[in-house]
């Protein structure tokens, strides 16, 4: 493939721009500078083209700038941007009915619109709390939920997000996640990773650390974004669905990233044939504009009036956006990232061949993670190998991003092509080969 010369003069130049005025804060992983992009294919303001295969973080779900999606913000934007939650409109209902009508369980819901990821995930945790009486939430290590008090405590990816900022919020205990790849906790002989990790739930953080029945919430990712694009078993949310009603604690599903149709499914956690009591959702719910969604069983979202609300939440634009956003899904998309996901899946398998440095490649739909080892024996992880390799892939023109230490996501807009798929994973394969030259990764 041939290697771009990144970053162009443009780019360059805005760079040095944002350096004096934006927050040093951003997590930036390469000097990748948009001006424009279409569907899956995306343009630096050099002229530079690449295929985004990070779709904004799993955001751009029907693909850059999809046509019916920008027809609903600009019909909308023709009547109104804004009206406060305090009165009433009509793509606010249409929004929450389309979205009771996808919920991931039996019976009616309500709907509690916001315009974040980590703005649903403080509110379901406030819901739990009002709803159950109780005081303490269940969260998992490698867990990733945002970064404002609530949800950042909850978050258990990396040390770098709490680091000067303690106190974080009272009542949250994690457990380890069950990653079969990487297993903290000692399984009994024939026991799924899954049981082992529900029975440390029980056995030692209910008998020694928190009383179950002070316990209003456990919030878990169906599939683990940030800590590294983690699969479990079946086992384990049938498990973890069977506490949470013996001990009448509320079960929610984090799906900001692995929802509105990532692995085929509107929910990531339909894969396992399990129903939340919340869902919490963002990102991919309206293709790129500023919106979530806090999803409960009806006769849990029972808090009284004022006691949670928001001024920008419901915001009609971006409630136009999500309603075009899940026609698209629905007329295709979700079929496709089933189809063409398990076609990437297959395809990148391949790599566990050819390479040693691959450790694993995992997921559903389009919601795939190829870790990265320096040993496959050992598993010991390959972060600056992985860095480096998404940095090839860059200057080759196709845009990745990592996730947990040492893992590489694979997560394109829902409408891409076959063919899309194999240009990235050659790319993909070429920065791998490399990258494990410099890096003096052979076969043993």
């Amino acid at each position: 493939m041939q290697k771009l010369n990144l970053p162009g003069p443009k780019a360059k130049a805005l760079i040095e721009r944002d350096k004096k005025v934006v927050s040093t804060s951003y997590p930036r992983a390469y000097p990748f500078v948009m001006d424009h992009g279409k569907g899956v294919d995306v343009w630096d303001v050099d002229g530079n083209h690449f295929l985004d295969f990070a779709a904004g973080i799993a955001v751009v779900s029907t693909g850059h700038s999809h046509p019916v999606v920008v027809e609903a913000i600009q019909k909308q934007a023709q009547k109104f941007l804004h009206i406060s939650s305090d009165f009433y409109h009509e793509n606010m209902i249409n929004i929450a009915e389309e979205l009771d009508k996808i919920s991931p369980f039996e019976g009616p819901s309500r709907v509690f619109l916001t315009n974040s990821g980590t703005e649903s995930v403080e509110g379901a945790i406030k819901l739990a709390r009002y709803h159950t009486g109780r005081t303490q939430i269940i969260g998992f290590l490698g867990g990733f939920h945002g970064r404002t008090y609530g949800a950042l405590t909850l978050t258990a990816s990396k040390a770098d997000y709490h680091r000067g900022f303690y106190p974080l919020a009272n009542g949250v205990t994690h457990i380890p996640y069950p990653n079969p790849y990487r297993q903290l906790l000692a399984s009994q002989p024939d026991e799924d990773y899954g049981e082992t990790v529900l029975r440390y739930l029980e056995e030692q953080v209910f008998q020694r650390l928190v009383p179950p029945e002070d316990v209003a919430a456990i919030v878990v990712e169906p599939i683990q974004g940030e800590g590294g694009y983690i699969v479990p078993s079946k086992a384990f949310f049938q498990g973890l669905r069977k506490i949470c009603d013996q001990y009448g604690i509320l079960l929610i599903a984090d799906e900001v990233q692995s929802g509105m149709g990532r692995t085929g499914k509107w929910w990531a956690i339909q894969n396992f044939d399990v129903e939340p009591d919340i869902v919490v959702s963002a990102k991919g719910i309206a293709s790129g504009m500023p919106f979530g969604a806090i999803i409960a069983r009806k006769h849990i979202m029972n808090w009284s009036k004022g006691s949670h609300g928001n001024t920008y939440g419901g915001n009609p634009v971006s409630c136009a956006a999500a309603s075009a956003t899940i026609k698209a899904l629905r007329e295709g998309y979700l079929e496709n990232a089933a189809e063409v996901g398990a076609y990437t899946i297959e395809k990148a398998k391949q790599l566990l061949l050819k390479h040693p440095s691959v450790g694993e490649v995992r997921g559903i739909g389009l919601m795939i993670g190829v870790e990265f080892v320096l040993d496959r024996e050992t598993k010991q992880p390959a972060a600056e190998l992985s860095e480096d390799i998404v940095q090839k892939a860059f200057e080759r023109g196709v845009l990745f991003l990592g996730c947990g230490k040492n893992t590489i996501r694979i997560s394109p807009p829902l409408m891409v092509t076959k063919e899309q798929v194999d240009f990235a994973l050659e790319v993909l394969d070429e920065a791998i080969t490399l990258s494990e030259r410099e890096f003096e990764i052979v076969v043993a």
